[in-house]
């Protein structure tokens, strides 16, 4: 997959370049599809955590899963997490998450993908 970096203006600690809209993808990691799905979702727990106030052995209640996991989900670290689990903890939070299939545009191509959950 080539990059999506478009150079901008250089600066005195180096060049600029515009984003993909995939971080991972930018910086050329195996899987930068999969990776920002995860970090999306990860990131939604997190939110969600933190709107209810809840602390990480209440999420882990909540979640059907122990303290040291969420800790792992709420710090990002997400390589023993599949997509297809994180999905399923939004779920058991109790909210619904819309799924949007459409024709591939050149920034999609490129890598970007959007989780949305409402």
């Amino acid at each position: 997959m080539e990059k999506a970096k478009q150079e901008v203006t250089p600066s005195e600690e180096g060049t600029v370049f515009y984003g993909s809209g995939n971080v991972f993808a930018d910086m050329g990691l195996p899987n930068p599809e999969e990776r920002l799905a995860k970090a999306q979702l990860a990131s939604a727990i997190r939110d969600i955590i933190q709107a209810r106030g809840l602390t990480q052995k209440q999420a882990a209640d909540m979640l059907g899963t122990d303290q040291p996991k969420v800790s792992k989900i709420i710090r990002g670290r997400l390589s023993e997490f599949s997509t297809e689990w994180l999905l399923s903890r939004v779920l058991h939070m109790g909210l619904d998450v819309d799924i949007v299939i459409h024709t591939q545009t050149q920034q999609k191509r490129e890598g970007a993908i959007s989780v949305a959950c409402v």
